[in-house]
């Protein structure tokens, strides 16, 4: 959960810009849906034009590794309304694409993790740690 405290704005009536920004990223978040399941074939493309049967689709992404640059099997379709946003999960989640059963949600707001551990752990770069033997 998150809590932002604010000033209240000198008219009463106004809202804060914190609470304006808070209000449209959970609009947001309502029109974007998380993919699971894809093809590691399955294109952007191919992922705009199938989520085009709800409405109009803004934007298709998938997830690939960063080493590799293959797809993760999962992506992002943001629709352009809530309602088109439903109306994709209703059509499309548990239907298949590409040989592969889709699930379709709404996308959650990616969770905090823990800072990665870094690997580099000393030892000058000798290889087994070891000093000079002689």
């Amino acid at each position: 959960m998150l809590i932002i405290k604010c000033k209240r704005p000198k008219n009463s009536n106004e809202r804060s810009p914190y609470i304006n920004k808070l209000i449209s990223l959970s609009n947001k978040m309502a029109k974007k849906l998380y993919v699971g399941g894809l093809s590691y074939s399955t294109t952007e493309d191919t992922l705009k034009d199938t989520f085009s049967q709800a409405g109009t689709v803004e934007t298709a992404t998938i997830i690939v590794d960063k080493m590799s640059g293959r797809s993760k099997g999962f992506g992002f379709v943001e629709m352009s309304s809530e309602e088109e946003a439903a109306k994709a999960i209703e059509l499309l989640n548990g239907k298949e694409l590409d040989g592969r059963t889709l699930t379709v949600n709404e996308a959650r707001p990616m969770e905090a993790r823990p800072p990665r551990r870094d690997f580099n752990r000393g030892g000058g770069g000798r290889g087994f740690g070891g000093g000079s033997r002689w």
